[in-house]
């Protein structure tokens, strides 16, 4: 279900043993746009500490209760490697936290390993090429840094970053929301981030290789309207630009064929 990410925050994160704190933020990897962590706020529990939980401890979300249930007991998560949420999370820090939760790295894992898929393990590397992965700078972003960006059309600027709407079963970030207020006032528009040509964390700005004309043109995006089909039908029309589901039902039918 696609959830704008405004409506996670906030919700109580409850472990197979009670209740360990709130939804903070997200990483996301800047390459695949896929969320990696969920930064909680556990409050008094553990002294005001922020901590990571990967999605994949995710067994479902309980929207009428407001819950987010995880496969973790409290105990896993106090005794979690510290990182310090307010700092980037560099590669060795995943590499502690996955290795302390027994998780495959994504980063040398399937593209797809995101939450709710079975992943193999990947094939053993040598030692030299293994160090060498872990040491590579971290991809990962924050929601919060980036909301607030500069959104850059071809022939100017149009807006800026207003949100993130997700897919909350593979926690891929599915479209970028962008309040154009300064041209139209009060609309907001999605944009994906296939569509983004580069981000400069530099300058706080993302450029995307749309035309301004054509982004004013595309359906209104409301918060509170749930996401169908036809409206994603709609948009992809107005941009002119292939479906995700296409073009992963292409990616899945050429992963089947190369393995048989």
């Amino acid at each position: 279900m696609m959830t704008n990410a405004t409506y996670l925050k906030g919700l109580v994160i409850r472990a197979t043993d009670g209740d360990i704190g709130t939804v903070d933020q997200f990483y996301f990897d800047d390459e695949s746009w896929i969320i990696r962590y969920l930064t909680i706020d556990t409050g008094g529990w553990l002294g005001g500490r922020r901590v990571l939980i990967s999605p994949v401890a995710v067994s479902q979300v309980d929207w009428p209760t407001r819950r987010l249930d995880v496969a973790l007991t409290k105990k896993q998560v106090e005794h979690s490697p510290e990182v310090d949420t307010q700092l980037p999370v560099s590669r060795q820090h995943e590499a502690a936290f996955n290795g302390y939760y027994g998780y495959p790295p994504y980063w040398s894992a399937s593209p797809a390993f995101v939450s709710g898929l079975s992943i193999p393990p990947p094939p053993k590397d040598d030692i030299a090429n293994q160090i060498r992965r872990e040491s590579m700078d971290s991809h990962l972003r924050s929601t919060e840094a980036v909301r607030g960006y500069h959104i850059e059309a071809t022939d100017g600027e149009i807006g800026h970053v207003a949100g993130f709407v997700m897919d909350d079963e593979t926690w891929a970030i599915r479209y970028i929301e962008v309040a154009t207020q300064n041209w139209w006032p009060g609309k907001r528009v999605l944009l994906s981030p296939a569509w983004i040509d580069r981000v400069s964390w530099e300058e706080s700005k993302v450029y995307v290789g749309l035309a301004r004309e054509i982004i004013k043109d595309a359906p209104e995006y409301v918060e509170s309207q749930p996401i169908t089909r036809s409206y994603e039908d709609r948009l992809f029309a107005t941009y002119g630009r292939p479906p995700y589901w296409m073009q992963d039902g292409e990616q899945a039918a050429r992963s089947t064929s190369t393995n048989k």
